[in-house]
Parts: structure tokens; sequence; C-alpha cells
């Protein structure tokens, strides 16, 4: 490591300088290492936040912090790899129904997962309300499983890109969360990390997300893309809505099972149809397929039970019950009370994705800071959309501990929904995708 004084890194930052890649490189290594005090390393993320970061920085940065660990090269798995990644979101299952939908279609989805926080859920959370299952698997046993069948979903290794592990909980305790370089660097580098053939990117935006604009999604996914072209990598970001919640089941359980009712095609909706707008993505990407035959491939998937069947396997692989896919409720735990909601006549206008978030996680479905526990049996199910006419029929179901808490989530729930005479015009499901796609036919 070179001779460094981090006072001048973070007074170049302060001043607006584009920093020195080697001394960057050796800010970032040594404040993973310990060797720069949290206070030289909260100056640095605030004179970044304020200041902003250019691109060649963004990936200096990026590439220091892949130097921090080890990387996953996948060497052993013998088909086209393909890792996914959403930025987070309210009833976001993609990922629990992407990842054995790609693998039943040939592809290889190798996923390392996060845990939820505040109004997103985390998938990490949803598969362990399935009794038994791992996500704690070692690279070598990511690497076997997803060559056997397909498709993996476990939690980060601490080897893994150390440094962003430790500028993650600096910037969540500095208020400097929120800047386009820094998310993009903490994204790509956990991507970058695992040596897979595609990277695909859910940029959510709306009420539910952390970027609440298409135009801030948009810019954090060109980011991103850029990001893996100048590593030399392939990426596809998808601009997605997430102004209301995706599915319908916001909890952990509630989840798994609403992922279950996806795969063995028994429910349509949104959710779905994102589900397979990313395999598509990773079929044109990966296989030079044609758009539109790729979709039907992925429809055809889900509905003749190839998919929920890659799900079984993956399920009994990390140690869960597979029974799962046949009776979710015989498997899954369940909240011992259940309050319905009924609409009020009119259209739903809008929906605060996140106040649903929220009241799902006070219900004890998500943690305020790391390391509260979940209650995988509690949650929300939310079932109209914007621009459904509401009436008499059932809105939600609060699944819920005791009635307190229940009455609580229901007034919230009532807050987070905007009713008027007009229906108004639905947000389109995905906004745009950023990234070149070589070969694509369609």
């Amino acid at each position: 490591m070179i001779d460094l004084d981090p006072r001048a890194v973070v007074a170049a930052k302060r001043d607006g300088q584009e920093l020195d890649p080697k001394e960057l490189r050796a800010f970032v290594l040594g404040y993973a290492k310990g060797e720069i005090p949290d206070y030289l390393a909260a100056a640095f993320l605030m004179a970044a936040y304020i200041n902003g970061m250019s691109d060649r920085e963004t990936a200096d940065l990026t590439r220091a912090m892949i130097e921090s660990g080890s990387t996953l090269s996948l060497s052993g798995v013998h088909s086209p790899t393909v890792d996914k990644h959403s930025t987070g979101g309210v009833s976001d299952g993609v990922t629990l129904v992407f990842a054995p939908l790609a693998a039943s279609l040939g592809l290889a989805v190798a996923k390392l997962s996060g845990r939820g926080l505040g109004h997103t859920g985390g998938t990490l959370d949803k598969l362990e309300s399935i009794p038994g299952l791992r996500t704690d698997l070692s690279p070598e046993e990511l690497e076997r499983q997803v060559e056997a069948i397909g498709c993996a979903v476990a939690g980060q290794s601490k080897d893994l890109v150390p440094a962003d592990g430790a500028l993650y909980a600096l910037r969540d305790a500095t208020a400097t969360v929120a800047s386009i370089p820094l998310i993009a660097a903490s994204v790509m580098s956990k991507k970058l990390a695992v040596e897979t053939d595609l990277i695909l990117l859910d940029v959510k935006a709306g009420s539910g997300a952390f970027m609440k604009t298409p135009g801030e999604a948009a810019d954090l996914a060109g980011a991103c893309v850029r990001l893996a072209e100048l590593h030399g990598r392939v990426a596809r970001a998808g601009v997605t809505d997430m102004s209301q919640p995706l599915g319908s089941a916001i909890g952990n359980a509630l989840d798994v099972a609403e992922a279950v009712r996806l795969l063995k095609g028994e429910e349509r909706g949104r959710l779905r149809d994102l589900s397979v707008a990313f395999a598509a993505e990773a079929l044109v990407a990966l296989e030079h397929s044609d758009r539109q035959e790729a979709g039907r491939r992925a429809e055809r998937a889900l509905d003749d039970g190839s998919a929920v069947e890659r799900f079984a396997r993956m399920i009994e692989a990390q140690g869960g019950d597979p029974r799962v896919v046949d009776d979710p409720w015989a498997v899954l735990a369940a909240a011992p009370v259940k309050h319905s909601l009924v609409g009020s006549p009119g259209y739903l206008v809008a929906v605060d994705a996140e106040g649903l978030g929220r009241a799902a996680a006070a219900l004890g479905a998500g943690r305020m800071k790391k390391g509260d526990p979940i209650d995988p049996a509690v949650g929300i199910e939310f079932f109209p959309k914007i621009g459904d006419q509401l009436g008499a029929d059932e809105v939600a179901v609060v699944h819920a501990r005791d009635e307190e808490a229940a009455a609580q989530a229901d007034r919230r729930i009532r807050e987070a929904m905007t009713i008027g005479d007009d229906p108004g015009e639905p947000p389109p499901l995905v906004y745009g995708w950023h990234g070149r796609t070589e070969g694509e036919t369609g």
C-alpha cells in the first residue's frame, strides 16, 4: 500500500477535486482493514455525498471494494450464468419467482441476497420462513447447487466485498445512503465480485422505493450499467414501477405462499408479468433469443410445472421442506389473528407503498434496525391496484399476533389509500431498459 495521509483524500473530495485512483484505493482498503478510523471515513462519505463522484472515481471506488475481499468465479457451472438484483421495494417477490423460472429455462442463477430493512422486504427473510431452510451457503456449496439444480439464493459471504459492508453501515449511520455514485458502487461491487455472464438489475421507482422518481431511478440504472461496462461485464437494468405493491403479499411466509401460487401458474398480475419480463431479458442477452418467444417460453414454464419443480428442488437442497410447494400453509407459520378490510366506493387513485411496507414492518414482518428479529407469520395482503374500482369487496387482510396490532395496521392501510371518482392512468410496469444486449434478434 502507498504511503497515504487519509486526511488529504478527505480534503481533496471536500474541495471537489477528482481523486487519484491509487490514493482512493488505499483509502478504501485501509478502512476495510481497520487502519483508517470511522470519523475520517464518515467525512469522506459526506464529501462524496455533497460533491458527487465522477464515473472514473465511482469505478475506482467499486474496484477497490471488490479487491477488499474474495471473488466467486463459478467456473464449475456450465450453463449461462445470471445474477439478479433489486434495489428494494414492497411486495417485491421477483427473485423468488425468477430464480427457479430462469433455471427451468436452462439458465443458472447464482443469487446473493440481503435482508429487509425499514419498509423494504428481504429475500433471505422470506426464504427463511420455510422451516429448516439455510441461506448461509459457502461459496463451494453455492456453486455446486447452481450446477446441479440451476439456482441458489444465499446470503453474502463475509469474505465477499467486506469494504462494502463496512462502508454501508457507516453510510446508514451518517445519512449518506441516498447518493447515486455510492449506491451504484455498493450494488455493483457485489455483483461484479460474482463472475456471472449477465447482471440483471431491477431499479425501482416510486413511493415504495428508495428512488422516488423514474428519472432518479434511470440515473442509478445508467450508473450501474456503466460500471459493468468499465469492468468488461454485460448488464441490463430495468427501471420498474414501485408506486404500489408489486404483488399482494407484504410479509415473509405470505410472500412465499404468493410465489408458490405464481410458480404453479395459479395467479396472474404485475408480479408474474415482471418476473417473466426479467426471464425474457436473460434469454435475449444470454441465448440471443427472440424477445417475444422468450416471453412465451417463460410463460409456459410457469404454467406447465417446470418452474415450481425447480423451486422445490432448490428448497430441498438448502434444507427446507419441499412440501411448501404442495400445501404452503401446512408448512409455513400462520398468524393467529386475521382482519379483513372492505373498500370504500370509488377508484384507487394512489397508494403510499412505503406506508404499507412500514405497516407490515410494525406488525413484525420487517425490521427498523439491523439485527431486529423477524416474525415470519405476520404481514399484510393488499389486493387492489391503482385504477381499480373499489366497493364492498375485500381490499386487504391483516395477519397479526394480536387484535391491537391488527387494528393499528387497519388504520395505516386506510391512510395509505387515496380514493377518488376518476380511475386516472395506472402507472406502467416498466419505464425502460438500460444497457446493450449483444445479438438481440427481437
